[in-house]
């Protein structure tokens, strides 16, 4: 569009390479790496960067990056946009945390209502924060660019045997339903390929472990999102099990529905509101029913199996991915930036 864009985050000692990109990066090394203290060393040290260069536009990238970066819009008297990526006041680690809830929902009450413009994930979010704070909140999903995966290189392949081929990409933290569905996989003739890192790895690896399906399920780690297509379009099904823990999993929309929808590959996801519009408007694949192991394990293995029903969903798939990828959604991200193209 014209911009010159600077991103700005931080480097934890895991962090993956960067690899080089069209545009400017800056890692900051903190000396904390999570809790209070983090929060406050990252907002300090992000003020400073933002006071010291020169810029046109400020895009906070979720809650937890708004008060530098308000503060600096404000003192610099440059317009301010802010990118929710979640519902982050009633993400799972702070239901139980009140004290800690109610400072982040404070810093949303005082400044969301002072941004300049605002957008975020998916409609039931965008019309929670409307209502909330009297703010037009518009709606850009993560979708990926139309892609097709015409073939495997030999690198990525990751069954030889003729075996059905079940994924899961993302993260690994509490309430992704993980555990219910390596659980199912005892009564499931398929593979389950895990794909992404987090919180509860080793957890699911011990799981996997005690329940003897080291045969029947794979952790493929953290995978580059250029390759990790390749992997996903050799699958079967696709999974996207989030439970309801709080608003923010309720409303979640993830990513990883869109990159199997690319990829040709069936749905099945928790029924909760924006997946299971996504699901019923195109006829991709189904909610889950149940996530006890035995019903769980019929419901899938019905998906993996039924013929008529997959050729159903393949069809839809290539109507579906035609319409939900970015080539189309950036639409409207490029009408929210196009006010302060020439400010």
């Amino acid at each position: 569009m014209g911009f010159w864009v600077h991103l700005t985050g931080r480097k934890l000692p895991k962090s993956p390479i960067l690899n080089k990109r069209t545009y400017s990066t800056h890692r900051m090394r903190l000396l904390f790496k999570k809790g209070p203290l983090f929060y406050a060393e990252y907002n300090f040290w992000l003020f400073f960067h933002l006071m010291i260069n020169k810029y046109d536009v400020i895009v906070a990238n979720d809650l937890d990056t708004l008060p530098a970066s308000y503060l600096a819009a404000k003192l610099k008297k440059k317009p301010l946009i802010y990118d929710s990526h979640e519902y982050f006041t009633e993400v799972p680690e702070l239901i139980d945390r009140p004290k800690i809830k109610r400072f982040w929902e404070r810093i949303e009450r005082k400044i969301v209502p002072k941004v300049d413009s605002a957008y975020t994930v998916c409609h039931s979010i965008a019309n929670t924060y409307s209502q909330k704070y009297n703010v037009p909140f518009e709606v850009v999903r993560n979708l990926p660019e139309q892609y097709t995966v015409d073939e495997i290189p030999e690198a990525y392949r990751i069954s030889g045997n003729g075996e059905k081929i079940i994924i899961y990409q993302g993260a690994l933290n509490v309430g992704r339903g993980l555990e219910q569905v390596i659980t199912a996989m005892q009564f499931i003739d398929a593979h389950l390929y895990i794909a992404g890192d987090g919180d509860i790895r080793e957890q699911l690896k011990a799981l996997t472990i005690d329940l003897n399906l080291k045969h029947k399920v794979s952790f493929l780690g953290r995978i580059a999102l250029e390759k990790l297509r390749f992997y996903t379009a050799q699958a079967d099904l696709g999974i996207s099990a989030e439970e309801d823990l709080g608003l923010n999993y309720r409303y979640a929309l993830p990513n990883k529905i869109f990159d199997y929808i690319q990829s040709g590959v069936p749905v099945l996801c928790s029924p909760l509101p924006e997946m299971e519009n996504i699901i019923n408007q195109y006829k991709i694949g189904q909610c889950i029913k149940s996530k006890e192991p035995e019903k769980l394990a019929e419901q899938i293995s019905d998906m993996l199996f039924n013929d008529t029903q997959r050729a159903e969903y393949l069809n839809n798939l290539s109507v579906a991915a035609k319409e939900l990828n970015w080539n189309q959604e950036k639409k409207v991200l490029e009408s929210i930036f196009q006010v302060f193209l020439y400010h």
